[in-house]
């Protein structure tokens, strides 16, 4: 695939010293779950209003360098007509889209699922690209069992999907961010999170370049490395960090422009420890930063929590989020 410098460009926009990747791109049915935890009924103009005081926060440029759309959100304005995509550009914040469509079973293994999302994707892509979208995300769902899952067949399959989107939005002019989200739930030990990420990582990093993706133009957005949700023994920030770090040296190229986390079902404040203890940990190959999507959202929907009046109290839980998650992304919290 013929190089564009222009990706790397954008890739090292969005990963700056100092600043994360929002993920606002719930979709309209899972933002329900974030406006119910304020008591809000999931409608047009509250999910509209929340984006608008979220992304018109004075500020917010200075902690956030990328935002992630869903389809409708990217189609979405303010109050005064700004299409929320020039909103971002005007403070030099870089659009994002999310263009999977969520998971189906996979056939034949029971337990595991694959992504969809790639038909007409060059199109939509285009179509995007229009809208001031400069990087995409793509989700990958790796569900640990303790006697069987995941398979070698759900990972080749699943990285089979995630290069061929990855060629398409490099040939777009977009830059691919990777996300194989190893699944928090469930009862498996730090060990066995370490292995399936490991795993699960170098699957995809094999078959990406085995079909020529560009990896200086590609952001992986990975799991910490932890126990499950369920296991007896909870892992501190120190084994978080030290589990996570040994996994991208045995499986993250060089190459990649830059690693960004998920928080993945984490609470807000034990998603900023363990990315302050992984940036303590010094400096890596690449640089590492958050993709917090939950974890950002929260406090500053429970300061809202659907009033106007709440609005620059909400803005404020917003940036001091944001901050906190700044100084632990260069671990000096």
């Amino acid at each position: 695939m013929k190089k564009n410098t222009k990706l790397y460009e954008t890739a090292a926009a969005l990963l700056a010293s100092g600043k994360g990747i929002l993920a606002a791109d719930e979709s309209d049915a899972t933002a329900a779950k974030r406006l119910e935890m304020v008591h809000l009924p999931n409608t047009p103009e509250n999910r509209r209003e929340w984006r608008e005081i979220m992304l018109s926060a004075p500020g917010i440029e200075e902690y956030i360098s990328g935002v992630i759309f869903y389809d409708s959100t990217i189609r979405d304005e303010t109050s005064e007509g700004v299409p929320f995509a020039d909103l971002l550009l005007a403070r030099g914040i870089v659009p994002g889209i999310k263009v999977d469509l969520g998971v189906k079973d996979l056939h034949g293994f029971k337990g595991e699922v694959v992504t969809q999302g790639l038909d007409d994707l060059d199109k939509r892509f285009a179509d995007y690209y229009e809208m001031g979208a400069r990087f995409a995300k793509w989700r990958m769902v790796v569900t640990i069992d303790e006697d069987e899952l995941p398979t070698d067949q759900s990972l080749k399959f699943n990285s089979l999907q995630l290069a061929r989107y990855a060629q398409l939005a490099q040939d777009a002019g977009i830059v691919p961010i990777v996300e194989p989200e190893v699944i928090f739930e469930g009862d498996h030990s730090l060990a066995k999170a370490e292995m399936v990420t490991t795993r699960t990582l170098q699957i995809l990093f094999q078959t990406l370049m085995e079909y020529k993706v560009d990896l200086s133009g590609l952001i992986l957005k990975s799991s910490m490395v932890l126990a499950g949700s369920k296991h007896p023994e909870v892992s501190t920030p120190e084994q978080v960090a030290q589990a996570t770090l040994r996994t991208f040296h045995m499986s993250v190229p060089h190459e990649v422009a830059g690693i960004v986390f998920l928080s993945g079902g984490q609470t807000p404040k034990r998603s900023t420890d363990n990315l302050n203890a992984i940036a303590k940990m010094g400096p890596q190959p690449w640089p590492i930063t958050y993709s917090f999507s939950r974890a950002i959202e929260e406090p500053m929907l429970r300061a809202w929590g659907g009033k106007k009046e709440n609005a620059e109290a909400s803005q404020k839980a917003l940036l001091e989020n944001c901050k906190e998650n700044s100084l632990a992304s260069q671990g000096k919290l």
